[in-house]
């Protein structure tokens, strides 16, 4: 990382690894381990920036009450958040307390593919073996949602002043465009960014979830007292953001007739994602998808901080080290940041998703690691791809088209 030129690296918390049972006692080893990983990074001028839970609820706490759709995971969450800036707040000044809770209430509670893996038939992708697609992302988005705002007001109110941090929340960020010109087709998009980015967005700076949400969810979403909008409205200091791509989206108005509805009916479109599905075997490179999405948080949302959490190029795990596709990825959508903050976005931060390869929603077939990690090696290794020297390039102030053509002397790893 300090070779690379990186002056910040995110990671997260497990939950698990540091208080086993979920609640109560400390594993002193899990506390050691993230000491000292923290003391490395800022050792090497690398500033931490945490999550502190990025989908892995400790299954404990999920077979006890079933995590996120039980409220007593908010206490619980509070607790563990605290015990995170107690330990480490001496030294880490950046919080985001959950990783994309809009793509886990849909992708755990709608569709289950991703944990816990709760659906209802017809909705889900597989054949869960419990869940309520009509009702449980509701749920548990509503929880985290308390569970969030709970944690950032305990930091303000117990280590801000001593420990001068910041605390946001992190949310996937595609964004979607009308597939046609018509008004059908662009008010379809309107409510696809609402139930995406304004079911957390909204809440945090408004009190309240959208509009279009109730209207079209009804019951089945849950409302806040007047105490609870007040603790999430303004709960956060920035808005991290996770972009890849962009979706189009069709009208469709008949779901709204169905009886049984998930979350996906209920906003009444049909998305048409470019290169064909939500992750492809390679992103398309549009960056002006990345620019827009600023300007729309910026004239949307007040303008808040931003970090850009996740940006990358996806591919297979053993491909080619000469990772071109994701060197030109890179430089595209860096320049678009460029373009938003001349525009006036208040963006603070940028981090390459990966850094190395990492496991994925798909185990370790694809990848978005700048350096390749060869699993078959019991040591490991690592070994840098074209896009680690190009990045690093770029963080040093160099030329960054001036790259090493001899790395494909290293790309005769794979034969």
């Amino acid at each position: 990382m300090a070779d690379t030129g990186l002056e910040a690296f995110r990671f997260s918390i497990s939950w698990s690894r540091l208080i086993p049972n979920g609640r109560g006692s400390i594993n002193v080893k899990g506390l050691q381990f993230y000491n000292d990983f923290i003391n490395r990074l800022i050792g090497h001028g690398i500033q931490p920036h945490v999550t502190l839970n990025h989908f892995d609820l400790p299954q404990i706490l999920e077979d006890e009450y079933r995590g996120w759709l039980s409220r007593k995971s908010v206490k619980d969450f509070v607790a563990y958040a605290d015990v995170c800036f107690r330990e480490f707040g001496d030294r880490v000044s950046h919080w985001t307390t959950l990783n994309e809770p809009n793509a886990l209430a849909l992708g755990g509670y709608d569709v289950g593919v991703t944990p816990p893996g709760r659906c209802s038939f017809p909705f889900g992708e597989f054949n869960c073996s419990e869940g309520d697609s009509t009702t449980e992302p509701y749920l548990a988005a509503h929880h985290m949602l308390l569970a969030h705002a709970s944690a950032v007001r305990l930091y303000w109110e117990k280590y801000s002043v001593v420990q001068h941090g910041s605390v946001g929340m992190d949310l996937m960020a595609t964004w979607f465009e009308p597939y046609t010109n018509t008004i059908e087709d662009i008010k379809a998009t309107e409510r696809v960014m609402a139930f995406n980015l304004g079911w957390f967005l909204n809440p945090l700076v408004n009190g309240e979830y959208p509009k279009i949400m109730k209207k079209n969810a009804g019951n089945r979403i849950p409302t806040f007292t007047k105490l609870e909008s007040e603790t999430i409205k303004g709960s956060f200091d920035f808005i991290g953001i996770n972009h890849y791509g962009i979706a189009y989206v069709k009208d469709h108005p008949s779901s709204l007739e169905m009886d049984n509805r998930d979350a996906i009916e209920d906003t009444a479109a049909t998305l048409i994602y470019s290169g064909g599905e939500i992750i492809p075997s390679q992103f398309p490179v549009i960056p002006l998808t990345l620019q827009k999405l600023l300007n729309f948080l910026k004239d949307e949302y007040g303008n808040p901080s931003v970090y850009i959490h996740e940006n990358g190029q996806v591919q297979q795990h053993n491909g080619s080290l000469i990772d071109t596709p994701r060197v030109e990825y890179l430089h595209a959508y860096i320049g678009s940041v460029l373009d938003a903050l001349r525009n006036g976005s208040n963006t603070h931060g940028y981090f390459v998703w990966s850094f190395l390869d990492l496991f994925e929603m798909d185990g370790y077939n694809s990848s978005f690691g700048m350096y390749y990690v060869d699993r078959d090696d019991k040591e490991l290794t690592r070994y840098p791809k074209l896009s680690s020297q190009w990045y690093g390039n770029f963080l040093k102030g160099k030329n960054p088209k001036c790259i090493n053509l001899d790395m494909k002397v290293k790309d005769s790893f794979y034969s």
